[in-house]
């Protein structure tokens, strides 16, 4: 009996921990529902470039193209996870070219590549940022604090990226590799690269800045 007794309380409180760990931060919204694609469109590549499994959008990285979100936005933090799965061969993560983005502001219609600010997935360069279709962004990179902060290709890494009108700061696992103080886009809704590399996604949340 005294099994029993400690057992359910114990179940309970595992079940709450899971429950808490899942729920998006005060104030962050779920881009992605962790089942499928709803909320967000598929972008200059067949919907099969993109699949959800067990809550992780796993993207083949051919040919290119990426998901976008229905929503537009001006000033916010966006979170996610990324992680390239690792080739059983690799021996070197220096010469992995495991390559994707996020487009911030993207502006006009949809097409590859849109105008927008990208964020570097390169694993090599993961968080600069530059201006892409004419935009003007620029960034300062840090690249101490970027080797620092990539883990090994693998192993999932948190990206957060936060706008503020033209400021912008990456950070990586908590660092920040990269910011920006120029930015000549005022809005626009996000994007996932598919670019060359079979890349996962998971954790997709925002919270809009007044």
């Amino acid at each position: 009996m005294a099994a029993r007794t400690w057992t359910l309380p114990l179940i309970l409180a595992g079940l709450v921990t899971a429950a808490t760990a899942a729920a998006p931060e005060k104030g962050f919204v779920k881009l992605f529902n962790g089942k499928n694609l709803d909320g967000l469109h598929v972008v200059g590549v067949p919907p099969t470039t993109f699949r959800v499994e067990d809550g992780v959008i796993k993207c083949t990285g051919k040919p290119n193209g990426y998901i976008a979100t229905k929503g537009s936005y001006k000033n916010y933090i966006v979170r996610f996870d990324w992680k390239y799965p690792r080739p059983a061969d690799l021996a070197d993560d220096a010469k992995f070219n495991g390559n994707s983005g996020l487009f911030i502001h993207i502006t006009g219609e949809h097409k590859v590549w849109p105008k927008s600010v990208e964020v570097q997935l390169m694993n090599r360069d993961a968080g600069n940022i530059f201006g892409l279709g004419g935009s003007k962004c620029r960034g300062k990179k840090d690249a101490a604090a970027q080797k620092k902060a990539i883990k090994p290709v693998g192993e999932w890494n948190r990206e957060e990226v936060i706008v503020e009108g033209a400021h912008i700061v990456v950070k990586i696992n908590g660092i920040t590799v990269c910011t920006s103080e120029s930015n000549d886009l005022e809005g626009g809704p996000l994007g996932w690269q598919s670019e060359g590399a079979e890349i996962h996604f998971r954790n997709l949340e925002i919270k809009e800045l007044k």
